[in-house]
């Protein structure tokens, strides 16, 4: 190694010419080979001190060298992007993300933009329609006298006083629903208790559904007594941020269902596509769990499993009896609170279905049965069609835009 060092040509040369690497004398080659030497030395034993940049790379000793403080600028170089590249692998490196991922999270960037901009432009339409109405109604007022001026004015004032009367009553009529069915309504149980499955998107979409059966039990002409139990930090989280959840009139325990409701255990059953029971009817004397979870078919079976080993009878909708799935039976947890709404208010399981379930995921039915519920729902239909035509003619637009 020492023999190499000392009798192969330097590597700071070699960035040198061979008419310039002439013009070196042996001195300066001795001169920086030993610095180089001591250079190396410094990099193995860090405690050693350098003794021949002193003796060899003073001017006063052999004079000036531009060499060697070439060669000097180089080690420093050196030694300094080592250092830099030891502080980068100490600092935690940011895990580089997958291709789908960035595909993923360059769609919802996207989608996020796309609904911004729809926001403000709505914003905007409803302010422009405002000003519009506002403009013409102070047309018409200027285009009148003064007594037919007063006879609008006062018209318009009624008509906004029963409005408000009008949905003062709904709001009282809602809350008065949803009091007797605290008291005397369908227990609807949704349990929460699969929090620690879930990763965040999936608990803000269960979140999400929760809303919408709260909103759904709301409207209900016969609603029933919604329940969620097993509510833990994450899920409380979550739920606190739906405006108005303080205010909602439902039961809200952190406990399970089987604490909360240790005195009608015997008349708990657990919804559950999995079962072999399958429900006829609804019994007012008994409280139906619904799971909480939104897991993309992840843990099959969990519901049924649970169920079964706290001893609980389970029940599954009698979906197949009316209709066949273009996939699983399993469904969302709002399209089950609706679904169990609708028979609460209508008696039969057929219409509960059709207008619960959408047509995707649909496979097929009786003639006789699908017939007739299109021809009760024609008129409908064809206004949710007309709507689906406006709202893609709108997107069309917009993206033209």
């Amino acid at each position: 190694m020492w023999r190499r060092l000392f009798f192969s040509r330097p590597r700071f040369l070699t960035s040198l010419s061979t008419a310039n690497y002439s013009l070196i004398s042996r001195q300066t080659a001795a001169r920086a080979m030993l610095l180089c030497a001591d250079r190396l030395l410094q990099t193995l034993i860090p405690s050693r001190r350098c003794h021949f940049n002193s003796q060899f790379a003073s001017d006063n000793a052999f004079g000036p060298c531009p060499e060697v403080g070439m060669m000097d600028a180089v080690l420093n170089e050196r030694s300094d992007a080592g250092s830099n590249a030891e502080e980068d692998q100490a600092q935690p490196r940011e895990e580089k993300m997958s291709k789908r991922a960035q595909k993923k999270l360059l769609k919802q960037q996207k989608h996020e933009a796309r609904r911004a901009v729809r926001k403000a432009e709505e914003k905007e339409h409803k302010k422009q329609e405002a000003a519009r109405k506002r403009r013409e109604w102070e047309e018409k007022l200027a285009s009148v006298d003064e007594e037919e001026r007063v006879k609008l004015i006062d018209a318009r004032r009624g008509l906004k006083k029963e409005r408000v009367e009008k949905k003062r009553e709904e709001k009282a009529g809602k809350i008065e629903r949803l009091r007797k069915a605290k008291e005397q309504g369908q227990n609807i149980v949704i349990d929460l208790e699969f929090a620690h499955l879930m990763s965040p998107n999936e608990i803000s979409s269960l979140t999400q559904q929760i809303m919408y059966c709260y909103a759904m039990n709301k409207r209900s002409s016969s609603p029933g007594h919604l329940w969620l139990t097993g509510i833990g930090i994450d899920m409380e989280t979550q739920l606190l941020k739906i405006p108005g959840y303080n205010n909602w009139m439902i039961e809200k325990e952190s406990r399970s269902y089987v604490e909360a409701l240790q005195d009608w255990k015997d008349d708990l059953v657990y919804l559950t596509a999995d079962s072999e029971v399958t429900l006829d009817t609804l019994d007012s004397k008994k409280s139906y769990i619904v799971g909480g979870l939104v897991d993309r078919n992840r843990w099959k079976g969990i519901t049924i499993k649970k169920a079964t080993e706290q001893g609980i009878q389970t029940a599954k909708l009698p979906i197949g009896a009316y209709l066949k799935m273009s996939s699983s039976q399993v469904l969302t947890v709002n399209q089950v609170i609706e679904i169990l709404l609708k028979f609460i208010e209508t008696g039969d399981w057929k219409t509960s279905f059709f207008h619960v379930i959408p047509q995707r995921k649909r496979c097929g039915a009786d003639s006789d049965a699908v017939q007739e519920v299109e021809q009760e729902e024609d008129y409908n239909g064809n206004a949710d069609k007309q709507c689906e035509a406006k709202v893609c003619s709108d997107n069309f637009k917009t993206s033209a835009n």
